[in-house]
């Protein structure tokens, strides 16, 4: 820019200033803003001083649980308890032998089981007493008792029923609940009536199946 006059010089300096303070200025608010972002950006290091990362402990991996485990046993149990489950509407009289002391033996047992069994050619190795218990009460304790005596090898055990003595009119009721439940029970060989010595009337002997081989 050529000046033609003085005045034109002074207007030409003067702007040459005023282009040179709007560059100071400018300079001036870029370098504040550069150190407000700068303090912006350390603002955490200041607050926090100096950090190191944290060192990971070793970690433990949790094997899940099992589900627990079905009760297989326990339900085959309850099977076959259904299954044993004895009938108080179950008729045994047409089963039993009529005789001066009713007695039972399965089809195939023939009579010399009962004879021998009167005359105590097994020895009683058991004995339940079901004499005061409620009908229910002697069925399960009876189905239990004779169950527990098979398991265990058992042969032959006694059954005390009572003899009714006590019960209204004096009728053996439970005495023929009795008969009916064990001629029920496959466990049972053959049953009589106790001899005197050993009951009598409100008893009865059991002969149970072997484990093995019937000897």
């Amino acid at each position: 820019m050529k000046a033609k006059s003085l005045k034109d010089l002074q207007q030409i300096q003067r702007r040459l200033a005023e282009q040179r303070e709007s560059a100071a200025v400018q300079e001036a608010a870029r370098a504040a803003a550069h150190r407000k972002a700068e303090a912006e950006k350390n603002l955490f290091v200041r607050a926090a001083g100096n950090v190191s990362p944290l060192r990971h402990a070793p970690r433990v991996h949790h094997v899940p649980e099992p589900p627990l485990p079905i009760p297989v046993q326990a339900q085959l149990d309850e099977q076959r308890v259904l299954l044993e489950s004895l009938s108080d509407e179950f008729d045994a009289s047409t089963l039993l032998d009529v005789d001066d002391a009713l007695s039972f033996r399965r089809p195939g047992v023939g009579l010399d089981v009962t004879r021998k069994l009167r005359k105590g050619h097994w020895s009683i190795q058991r004995e339940i007493d079901l004499h005061g218990l409620r009908r229910d009460d002697a069925r399960e304790a009876l189905a239990d008792f004779i169950r527990e005596s098979h398991r265990k090898g058992v042969r032959c055990v006694r059954v005390v029923h009572g003899k009714g003595l006590g019960s209204p009119g004096k009728t053996p009721v439970l005495k023929g609940r009795v008969q009916s439940w064990l001629v029920q029970k496959q466990e049972v060989l053959a049953f009589v009536q106790a001899r005197g010595d050993e009951g009598g009337a409100g008893a009865l002997v059991v002969l149970l199946k072997p484990l093995g081989p019937a000897t």
